[in-house]
């Protein structure tokens, strides 16, 4: 493949925050996006020492190919945010009616898993933070959008987006989304978010509840 891997996520996430500790600073909060991009969080947490909370975010799939992302929804607090894949729709003859009924379908998916996730816990506060948003690779880069405007409603001092690979197209459209963006792994050839991991096994709803119960909340 001539693409370096990481043995995992915990490992990419180890590699994240060590990159991270050089130049992350202030009061942080370390975000991660269910579900692998929870584990990843959870490594980028502890080297920075930063508490650790979830933004539970859901990708809208194509209604005939789930796979291929048209838009995301993100939660933090009351509010749902929406973002539009456009360059999919352009190319894709999806109705406002079906785009509607896969929204609300994940809507409903999305707040089950924040209750599942939280388990009573409330979230971590955001306001006048620097919020790092963590996630396990980045291809369209749609749910990550869809992340950072529900965190900007919490009206944090900075956002910084850090993935360990990603699409160079993804990565440089988040750019001007946030403050930062770190982007360990670029490739050209990229194809998948899978290629760059020698485990990506998928990770599951207990797996995103141990992780969040382990990991320090009052930091």
């Amino acid at each position: 493949m001539g693409v370096r891997r990481f043995a995992d996520r915990r490992a990419a996430g180890r590699a994240l925050g060590m990159r991270l500790a050089g130049t992350a600073s202030g009061d942080l909060v370390v975000l991660g996006l269910p579900r692998g991009g929870v584990v990843v969080a959870a490594e980028v947490a502890a080297i920075l020492r930063a508490p650790l909370d979830v933004v539970v975010v859901r990708k809208l799939g194509l209604p005939w190919q789930p796979e291929l992302a048209m838009g995301a929804i993100a939660a933090v607090g009351d509010f749902i945010e929406t973002v539009r894949v456009e360059s999919v729709l352009a190319a894709v003859d999806v109705s406002e009616t079906d785009f509607e009924e896969v929204r609300r379908r994940e809507i409903a998916e999305l707040r089950r898993r924040e209750v599942a996730y939280r388990n009573g816990r409330p979230p971590v506060a955001l306001t006048g933070r620097h919020v790092v948003l963590v996630d396990d690779g980045l291809a369209t880069g749609a749910t990550m959008r869809a992340a950072v405007v529900a965190v900007r409603r919490q009206s944090p001092v900075g956002i910084t987006a850090a993935v360990p690979v990603g699409s160079p197209r993804a990565c440089e459209a988040l750019a001007t989304d946030v403050d930062d963006v770190l982007c360990l792994l670029a490739p050209a050839a990229f194809r998948a978010v899978g290629q760059a991991y020698a485990d990506f096994a998928p990770t599951t709803d207990e797996e995103v509840r141990d992780v969040l119960r382990a990991a320090r909340t009052d930091l």
